[in-house]
C-alpha cells in the first residue's frame, strides 16, 4: 500500500515482471548492476525486485548523497542503468553528475511506465550477486559489501522470525529502503512472510500516526529517536495507535524508560537488534524478553550466525550470511574477514551467561545521527580539502533528539581565519546532511599520544 496504490501480490508479480523484461529489453544481463536512487515507494519495491528478477545486482544509493558521493558509487559499481525518481536526479543533479563525468549510466525515472519484452528472463540461483550495500569505511572510502541471495534472504526470514510477522501483519516501513534496515528486514520480510508493505518516504510523527491509524499498522521498526517523538507528541492521543503490536529498534542506546513507556502506554512488544551492512542482523532481542534485556543487550545471535570477543573484546561474527566481500577490493575484504572466516566488526563488546550481547564502545571512530552511521574519516577528507583547515578531527556528540551529531574540532592553518559557519557550509556541499558537523570548535593544535595519535577520547570529554 502507498498512498492511492494498492497492489495484491499477484499484482506486484506482474508489475516486477514488466520492469525485470523492460530492463533485459534495455541490455541489462545477469551480473551487470542496476543502482537505485529513490524514496520509499511503491515504485522503488517494483524496480529493486525487477532489477534482480532480471539477474542483475541491485545497488541502493542513499538519497542524502550528494553529486559526488552518487558518482562514486556508480562508478565503483559499473552500473548499467541507475533508476532515480523525481527530485533524487533532477535535471541540475544530473548536470553535476554529467560534469563529473560524461559516462553516466542509462537513466529511468520513476514512476516509470515499464515497456516489458519478449526477452526471456533468466534462472536465478541462490549463490549469484544479490545485491551491493555500500557503506562508509574508517579510511573515508566508501565500500561496498556484496550478498549472494541466499545471504539476503536469509538474514531477512531470521529477522521476520525473530519479530513473529506474519501476512496479517502490516509494515509500515520509515527506515530508508537504501539501507539494509529497509530494504532486507523491511522490503524482503515482508516477501518472505506476506506482510503488507506500507512505505513512509520521510518520518513524520503526525503522518506516521495518521498511516498507523488508517492503515491500521501493526510492525514499526525504526531508530529510537522516532519513538521518542512519537510518545511525546502533543496530539498523540487523537489517534488511534492499537493496532500496534510490535516495535524494533536498535542502532543507538535504548533508554531503559523508553521501552517501558512503550510496553505500558502503547501495550507494544519492543526488540532490540545488532547488525551492520557486512552482516545485515546478526543478534537479536526475543518476544518475551524484560525491558532491562531489551534496553541494555541487542539480543542472542540469529540467522545462523556464530558470536565470539575478539582481542580488546572486538566482536567477531561468522556464519553463512557474512557478506561475500567488498566489491573490487580484497585488502579491504581480508582486513575485515579473517582466514577462519570471523568478521571482525570493529565494535567493543560483551556476552552474558545467556548468550546476548551488550555493545560496549567502538574500536572504530563511527558515530550514530538519526540511525546513519556517520565516519569521521569521511568528514576528516572533506574538511582536508578546505583551504586554511591545517588539520582536523570529528567526533560524535550526544543530541536529544538526533542520538548523537558530530562536532569538528579544527586547526587553522597560519595565516587563516575561519569560522565556524564557513566549516560547516563547506561540508554541507559535499557531505549528505547527517553526516554534516553541527558543531565547530577550533584549537592551537589536538591532543595527541606519545605516538602522535590524536586523543579522541579527550575531545569526547569536552563535548559530553
Amino acid at each position: 500500500m502507498d498512498g492511492q496504490v494498492r497492489l495484491t501480490w499477484l499484482g506486484l508479480r506482474s508489475a516486477v515482471l514488466d520492469a525485470a523484461r523492460a530492463l533485459a529489453g534495455m541490455g541489462v544481463r545477469p551480473g551487470d548492476r542496476v543502482a537505485l536512487c529513490a524514496p520509499n515507494s511503491s515504485h522503488w519495491v517494483v524496480a529493486a525486485l525487477g532489477a534482480l528478477r532480471a539477474g542483475a545486482a541491485l545497488v541502493p544509493i542513499n538519497t542524502r548523497f550528494t553529486a559526488t558521493e552518487t558518482w562514486d558509487v556508480l562508478h565503483r559499481s559499473a552500473a548499467r542503468v541507475l533508476i532515480v525518481e523525481g527530485e533524487f536526479l533532477g535535471r541540475d543533479r544530473e548536470a553535476e553528475l554529467r560534469a563529473l563525468s560524461p559516462d553516466l549510466p542509462e537513466v529511468v525515472r520513476l514512476p516509470a511506465e515499464w515497456v516489458a519484452t519478449d526477452v526471456d528472463l533468466p534462472d536465478l540461483t541462490e549463490d549469484q550477486l544479490c545485491d551491493v550495500m555500500f557503506t562508509s569505511g574508517t579510511t573515508g572510502r566508501s565500500k561496498g559489501a556484496m550478498s549472494a541471495h541466499r545471504q539476503s534472504l536469509g538474514v531477512a526470514e531470521a529477522w521476520a522470525a525473530c519479530g513473529e510477522l506474519t501476512s496479517a501483519d502490516r509494515y509500515l516501513i520509515v527506515n530508508p529502503f537504501f539501507h539494509t534496515f529497509g530494504y532486507k528486514a523491511g522490503i524482503l520480510a515482508c516477501l518472505l512472510t506476506g506482510a503488507t508493505i506500507v512505505p513512509q518516504p520521510v518520518f513524520d510523527v503526525v503522518e506516521t500516526m495518521r498511516l498507523i491509524e488508517r492503515e491500521r499498522i501493526t510492525v514499526l521498526p525504526g531508530p529510537p529517536t522516532i519513538f521518542q517523538a512519537l510518545l511525546d507528541h502533543p496530539d498523540r492521543g487523537s489517534f488511534d495507535l492499537s493496532s500496534l503490536r510490535l516495535v524494533v529498534t536498535g542502532a543507538a542506546v535504548v533508554p531503559v524508560v523508553l521501552i517501558e513507556r512503550l510496553r505500558a502506554e502503547l501495550s507494544l512488544t519492543v526488540l532490540t537488534a545488532y547488525g551492520l551492512t557486512e552482516a545485515v542482523v546478526a543478534t537479536m532481542c526475543r518476544p518475551g524478553d524484560s525491558p532491562e534485556t531489551v534496553a541494555h543487550t541487542c539480543g542472542a545471535p540469529m540467522a545462523g550466525f556464530e558470536l565470539r570477543l575478539g582481542p580488546k573484546d572486538e566482536v567477531l561474527l561468522r556464519g553463512p550470511n557474512v557478506m561475500l566481500g567488498y566489491l573490487d577490493d580484497p585488502e579491504a575484504t581480508a582486513a575485515a574477514i579473517d582466514a577462519d572466516g570471523w568478521l571482525h566488526t570493529g565494535d567493543v563488546g560483551a556476552v552474558d551467561e545467556r548468550g546476548y550481547l551488550s555493545i560496549t564502545d567502538r574500536l572504530k571512530d563511527m558515530y550514530i545521527c538519526g540511525g546513519f552511521n556517520v565516519y569521521p574519516a569521511e568528514i576528516e577528507q572533506a574538511l582536508a580539502r578546505l583551504p586554511g583547515v591545517a588539520e582536523s578531527a570529528v567526533v560524535g556528540m550526544a543530541d536529544a533528539r538526533l542520538g548523537e551529531v558530530g562536532v569538528a574540532h579544527v586547526v587553522t592553518a597560519p595565516g587563516f581565519a575561519l569560522s565556524a559557519d564557513e566549516v560547516i557550509a563547506f561540508c554541507r556541499e559535499r557531505l549528505a546532511n547527517y553526516k554534516v558537523p553541527r558543531a565547530v570548535e577550533f584549537h592551537p593544535a589536538l591532543p595527541r599520544n606519545a605516538m602522535g595519535k590524536v586523543l579522541k577520547t579527550q575531545l569526547r570529554k569536552e563535548n559530553a
